[in-house]
């Protein structure tokens, strides 16, 4: 019986041993590649996306492509999870993608000589404090640098009670520490562009919305463009999809605040125009200004050393182009990139209705026009999910399996440990104990890996599959633990009153 059990536990091991080599081991996989020609034209632009649709199951998305002072095309596929079907025009909330838009804001004010970008925030923003000392220091080129100090590891803001206004987003972070001295590391952290969208409030005496409609927006002629509180008040309230073995389930969003760091409601066609004047060293495709060629070269620079500049970063330079400057945007049913390509002049960015990790189509999407600005025939890669998907599916039954077969065998196990030291049975109890801990700790252990705070419930949209497999196994090993634990209890009293007659 010891071995049995002894085998148990080698398969448990083996159970997350082959977990992590399976999935460390996926890697996107690559579809049959369409036909377009490999040329940037809307037709090509058609195919690959209509392709693309069809291959992966994507519900919907929409693109924006230009070249120099053109655009090259722009438009919508498929439908929104409220089943409109998706154009050029379709209001799409691009997360992430507002920081760069609120860090052009601020530089607009350094442009006037109302800020200073290595002057302290406190001294625009007195109501800025924090329980650091360290926080007085932070200077409002690093907020959008991401090097203040500030990092979810300190401050979990998606996990705590959401803000509903950067008046309160700011002060919810009195009782706050910094993870490290100003400047010296950098971490990704959405507050830090909560703060600065504040400071432009504050400094400008206007509501942040409004002046990024009235400064940025309206230049550009971004007619359709808006920022907004929270998810709450984007199109649909922001619902759309996640990726779950093999299919997309339509999910509502939890409501999140989002002002300045990831608020933005615009359309394809509004991204286009946004595309060029970042291209075009902040002149429009009319010639209008919206900032200096100086000032956009400052946020698409990072400090010495880094990737990130200031809502943009280097990405992965490929054979045959330079590195694209880019950044990404992620709800937990929305997904957003945009892209620069400064050889060619180009242009992406794409937003689609699956969310993070679940969905990471639109960074797929965007390789694919990025493959047709450089020559090249694109491949349509497999979000990651669809392949691990199956993997955690048949890790989830084994470990339920092993549960089962802990429990048939829980009886034999009990009178054998019965007869021995319980402090024996209670090592032997250990793994399965430990077991029970990998759900609650799920949260935690997907923060260490991609760097951002969590709850089960985010957890539960970044990654479906990964949250039932966890669940599975705790389960699994919670019910063995607790059927071996009464029936050792049982047959300790039988023993012992067997040894009493």
């Amino acid at each position: 019986m010891w071995n049995r059990t002894k085998n148990q536990g080698r398969a448990l091991v083996a159970m997350f041993g082959l977990a992590a080599v399976a999935l460390a081991g996926l890697s996107p996989t690559a579809l049959a590649a369409p036909s377009a020609p490999a040329a940037l034209t809307p037709a090509a632009i058609d195919r690959f996306m209509n392709d693309y649709l069809d291959e992966t199951g994507l519900p919907g998305a929409v693109v924006a492509v230009t070249r120099g002072d053109d655009i090259v095309h722009t438009a919508g596929y498929g439908h929104t999870a409220g089943g409109r079907k998706m154009t050029g025009a379709t209001p799409v909330p691009v997360a992430s993608l507002s920081k760069s838009m609120t860090a052009l804001a601020v530089m607009r004010l350094v442009e006037e000589g109302e800020v200073e970008l290595d002057r302290p925030v406190r001294s625009y923003l007195p109501e800025f404090t924090m329980a650091d000392e360290r926080a007085a220091r932070i200077t409002v080129r690093q907020l959008l640098n991401q090097t203040s100090g500030m990092a979810d590891s300190a401050f979990p803001d998606l996990t705590l009670p959401q803000a509903h206004t950067l008046k309160g987003a700011v002060a919810r972070m009195r009782g706050a520490r910094l993870a490290a001295e100003p400047g010296t590391r950098w971490s990704y952290h959405n507050p830090n562009y909560f703060v600065a969208a504040r400071l432009v409030e504050v400094v400008t005496g206007e509501p942040f919305a409004d002046h990024l409609r009235r400064q940025v927006f309206t230049p550009l002629g971004m007619t359709d463009s808006r920022s907004v509180g929270s998810t709450t008040d984007m199109p649909e309230d922001a619902r759309g999809y996640v990726r779950a073995y093999g299919r997309v389930v339509e999910r509502a969003h939890p409501r999140w605040f989002t002002a300045g760091g990831h608020g933005v409601v615009t359309t394809a066609d509004d991204l286009a125009r946004w595309l060029i004047a970042q291209n075009n060293g902040g002149a429009g495709a009319d010639g209008r200004r919206v900032a200096s060629a100086r000032s956009v070269e400052v946020t698409h620079t990072p400090p010495e050393g880094e990737r990130y500049a200031m809502g943009w970063s280097l990405g992965e330079a490929t054979v045959d182009g330079a590195p694209p400057l880019q950044h990404t945007g992620e709800l937990l049913t929305q997904n957003a990139i945009q892209m620069l390509l400064p050889e060619q002049k180009v242009g992406i960015a794409v937003v689609s209705n699956t969310g993070m990790l679940s969905g990471d189509d639109s960074a797929g999407i965007a390789d694919g026009l990025r493959d047709l600005a450089e020559g090249r025939t694109p491949e349509i890669r497999e979000p990651f999910t669809t392949t691990a998907d199956p993997v955690l599916a048949a890790l989830t039954l084994l470990a339920l399996g092993l549960g089962t077969l802990g429990t048939v065998r829980s009886s034999r196990w009990a009178w054998r440990a019965a007869g021995r030291p319980l402090w024996r049975a209670g090592l032997r109890a250990l793994p399965y104990a430990g077991l029970v801990a990998f759900f609650p700790l799920l949260p935690e252990l997907v923060g260490l890996l991609m760097r951002r705070e969590g709850t089960l419930e985010q957890v539960l949209y970044v990654w479906p599959a990964l949250y039932v497999w966890a669940a599975g196994v705790s389960l699994a090993a919670a019910v063995v633990l607790v059927v071996r634990g009464v029936r050792t209890v049982l047959a300790v009293r039988a023993v012992r009153a067997a040894a009493r007659v």
